[in-house]
């Protein structure tokens, strides 16, 4: 897929399931309950052990049914890694602009991360095909996003950060185009939920 049709299939699935996990044995057995829910992307965050070892296996054995990002991408290189093993998405918690020109040099979709109105827009105005709100919780959630959403209402948004099963409808319902879910996934038992819960 090209990076304006992985970017439709994010939006169309709702959600990004954010694997942030000790092992990669958690994470496996994570992705097979995530494509049973029939959600068919997820991230794996640079903090999970031999992460770009394990996005190469991922693609390998899942690719045909799913799509595979790579996030907590702090660097271009790191970046550059990730695609190379497969990862057809990038989310990075920060705006670094040297990392969404690799992104764009290999037509593969970037969400970097930002906060203030100003980050949100030097972000979008950088090319970020959706911009991360993080940590949204820490300043007011569904409210906050509801406010940034008003005055930038062509700027796709990702938030992250403190969605969970109380805060999920609450996040939906504020006109965000996807919902990062990285506190859900913790627990497989609960990955049946997606933006109509």
């Amino acid at each position: 897929m090209n990076r304006a049709a992985v970017c439709r299939h994010i939006e169309e699935v709702g959600m990004v399931p954010v694997l942030r996990l000790p092992s990669q044995e958690l994470v496996i057995r994570a992705v097979e309950a995530i494509l049973a829910a029939g959600v068919s992307v997820f991230e794996i965050t640079m903090t999970v052990p031999r992460a770009v070892e394990l996005i190469r296996s991922l693609v390998d054995r899942f690719g045909e049914r799913a799509v595979v990002g790579a996030g907590t991408v702090l660097s271009a290189e790191n970046a550059r890694a990730c695609m190379d093993a497969g990862a057809q998405f990038i989310v990075s918690p920060g705006l670094d602009l040297p990392t969404i020109e690799a992104a764009h040099e290999r037509d593969v979709p970037i969400m970097p991360g930002a906060l203030t109105p100003t980050e949100v827009i030097t972000a979008w105005k950088a090319g970020a095909d959706m911009v991360k709100i993080f940590p949204c919780s820490a300043v007011g959630g569904a409210k906050y996003l509801k406010a940034l959403k008003g005055p930038l209402p062509q700027v796709k948004m990702l938030p992250t950060g403190g969605v969970n099963l109380t805060t999920v409808r609450g996040i939906a319902q504020t006109g965000v185009n996807v919902i990062s879910v990285g506190a859900l996934t913790h627990s497989v038992s609960v990955l049946d939920i997606g933006l109509d819960a």
